[in-house]
């Protein structure tokens, strides 16, 4: 048997976090990663537990009654929407204009779905009017979008007129809200949203480990009197209601720690009100919005589109933009992306989420990717780069 490796003490690199997540953590979340572990049937464990649902209630703007954080990243969040409200046989409607709808589709597939696709390039929203014609075209049980696309920039407006286009077709809507949830106007009830989930990382500068996941009764109705299980035992939301419904019986170990961060996270969302929140990434990606947009960029989105926590950028010609991203590591400790799928090598993918969406953060992206792009021979005006984004973070 070989000896035992020689590992040395943790010392991960101190990055400033402005890509598509995760995003900068608070350091009230990092101390509550840090308090005392307790069972995940202990008295006070349990207290806790309605706690988050209280605060992820506030934070969805939902009164549903079936909200909770799934023991998992966002895509296990994603998977126990999808895998539970979608049974064999069924048919789900999938949106093409991001790399997130492809996904919806790779999950419901795997349910034992049928796939129908609704069309839209990549950049843009859906169109009501192309829903409409899906659905008048298929027999739909199932309509998932993307809430705000992490992959192209890209926040989906009109959402109460997709989701009465599905419920007047007798379908449950399923909404990606990744990286809407706590950074952009959300609205699950007052939208008519059956289903939604999110993950943590991103607007609610959470570490991944517990991701919300909220359903209205209709949805959890079809969970729960599905003709099949679901193929996931430990997705089961059946199974989960025993342990975050009034019943509190045992299913996994919950992970503690990571349920503890999500609370912490969440109390900073209601105690800078949530509305406020909206207004604070707004107001800051704006100021980075005019930095880039003086400094010659493009952004990928049309204004009347824009995602403020996603910041897509039109990578200039000539511009190797991984060179770029490895600089901005190298030289600034400094995270940003780049493209996923038809838009990759196309854009740059800077994140404006949460704990990281500040006027310093969003000073230094500006200078930063102006050294950058003038390295790699770019005629960058930074200065006024700078200025134009100070102006705005004045206002």
């Amino acid at each position: 048997m070989s000896d035992a490796p020689d590992v040395g003490e943790l010392s991960p690199p101190n990055r400033t976090l402005m890509g598509p997540g995760p995003s900068d953590v608070h350091p009230r979340v990092l101390r509550a990663m840090s308090t005392p572990l307790v069972g995940h049937l202990d008295p006070s464990f349990v207290e806790l537990m309605d706690e988050v649902q209280e605060l992820l209630r506030y934070t969805f703007r939902t009164d549903n009654e079936w909200t909770i954080p799934v023991s998992g990243t966002g895509s296990a969040a994603m998977e126990a929407a999808i895998g539970n409200v979608v049974e064999p046989g069924d048919t789900m409607l999938v949106p093409t204009n991001g790399y997130f709808g492809g996904r919806m589709a790779e999950m419901a597939e795997r349910a034992g779905g049928d796939v129908v696709e609704v069309d839209a390039p990549w950049g843009e929203p859906l169109d009501p009017d192309d829903v409409a014609a899906a659905f008048d075209a298929h027999d739909v049980d199932v309509f998932g979008f993307v809430h705000a696309e992490t992959s192209t920039g890209v926040l989906q407006p009109e959402v109460p007129a997709l989701t009465s286009i599905a419920h007047d077709h007798d379908a449950l809507v399923i909404a990606d809200t990744v990286t809407s949830i706590g950074g952009v106007e959300l609205r699950v009830d007052e939208w008519d949203v059956d289903v939604a989930y999110a993950g943590p990382q991103k607007c609610l500068s959470c570490p991944p480990g517990a991701s919300p996941l909220t359903l209205n009764d209709e949805a959890m109705e079809k969970v729960l009197n599905r003709e099949a299980d679901a193929r996931s035992w430990y997705l089961d939301l059946s199974l989960l209601e025993g342990y975050w419904g009034e019943e509190r019986a045992y299913h996994h170990t919950a992970p503690i720690t990571n349920v503890y961060a999500i609370r912490e996270a969440l109390r900073l969302v209601a105690e800078e009100d949530i509305e406020e929140r909206w207004a604070r990434h707004r107001r800051v990606a704006g100021a980075l919005k005019a930095g880039l947009e003086a400094m010659g960029l493009e952004m990928n989105a049309p204004e009347e589109y824009w995602l403020p926590s996603l910041n897509a950028v039109r990578v200039p010609d000539g511009v190797d933009d991984g060179e770029v991203i490895d600089y901005l590591l190298d030289a600034y400790d400094l995270e940003i992306a780049s493209g996923l799928g038809d838009l990759e090598g196309d854009i740059w993918r800077i994140g404006c989420m949460g704990y990281s969406a500040n006027p310093k953060n969003v000073s230094l992206v500006v200078s930063a990717l102006g050294d950058a792009l003038a390295r790699q021979g770019v005629d960058v005006d930074v200065g006024a780069a700078v200025e134009a984004t100070a102006r705005e973070l004045e206002q």
